[in-house]
């Protein structure tokens, strides 16, 4: 990790790093996520992303999948990926990132993006945790505070699914941004929306993003998707992130079911996401985005 790529993610909002996954890794995860996959399709795992909903929560209406939920749950009896998770590589990208200490970091979501086997699928324009009818000073403010966490998708296959604005993470939308992203229709073409550029990741790669970038992703059901999709929290933020990590419904992450699987690391980490559990179980969280 180079001074360059910190530089890069605080200008940019985005940076893509490679070989945080090793080659046994690689094919273990890749296994795995075979296996989820074929759990959630065929209905034996309950906790997907649905078609037709582009946002938590859910729901159930649509037997097409774009996502699996709770990788590391422990139901599904994947250790690999919390041990991917609390790996030395990824994790040293994320301090850096971050500039943070490792007992600071605090575990969070984990998911995978999939493709759907019968629709093509988008997401619209959107920051993860700021609503699409946000002000300009609505959307300084929360930007400004959103430096506490770190979201990540990693490829198992050649992924070109997302589209972000670089630099969209420090300031409010134009006027034309705006109008684009107001809607809750996905784009006809992502790049109409002034600024934008689509990622593209080789097998292995990692792009680590600011989640409240503008951003959108399709979901084309005749390539094959295989994305690990996760994030990390920063204890300095406090409860900053509590809803839109808590929306995902994370209370099997308390349980000792779940602590008991983890690395010492690992079990660290998930205290501080069950202290913030605990902070705010009295508010009505809600949802950070509308449906």
């Amino acid at each position: 990790m180079t001074s360059s790529i910190k530089e890069m993610y605080d200008e940019q909002g985005y940076v893509i790093v490679p070989g945080l996954v090793t080659p046994e890794h690689f094919t273990s995860l890749r296994k795995a996520c075979e296996r989820v996959i074929t759990k959630t399709r065929s209905g034996v795992w309950p906790h997907r992303r649905t078609v037709g909903r582009q946002f938590p929560p859910y729901g159930n209406d649509n037997p097409d999948s774009w996502g699996v939920q709770h990788v590391m749950h422990p139901d599904l009896g994947e250790p690999v990926f919390a041990e991917w998770y609390t790996s030395e590589g990824l994790l040293a990208a994320a301090r850096e990132i971050l500039q943070c200490r490792e007992d600071e970091l605090q575990m969070e979501l984990f998911n995978l993006l999939i493709n759907p086997l019968h629709h093509d699928f988008a997401l619209r324009w959107h920051r993860d945790d700021l609503k699409e009818d946000a002000t300009a000073d609505e959307e300084i403010q929360a930007l400004s505070a959103w430096k506490y966490g770190v979201q990540w998708n990693t490829a198992l296959y050649e992924d070109s699914c997302l589209y972000i604005v670089p630099g969209s993470h420090r300031v409010p939308r134009t006027a034309e941004q705006r109008t684009l992203s107001i809607t809750q229709d996905p784009p006809k073409n992502p790049l109409d929306m002034p600024g934008a550029i689509q990622v593209t990741l080789r097998p292995g790669e990692t792009v680590f993003y600011n989640s409240n970038l503008l951003h959108c992703a399709t979901y084309d059901s005749k390539k094959p998707r295989c994305t690990l999709h996760a994030c990390i929290g920063d204890v300095r933020g406090g409860s900053t992130r509590a809803r839109n990590v808590l929306q995902h419904g994370l209370q099997w992450m308390t349980e000792d079911s779940f602590s008991s699987q983890l690395s010492e690391r690992g079990r660290k980490m998930v205290l501080h996401l069950v202290a913030m559990q605990k902070g705010v179980e009295e508010q009505a969280l809600g949802y950070s985005l509308n449906n």
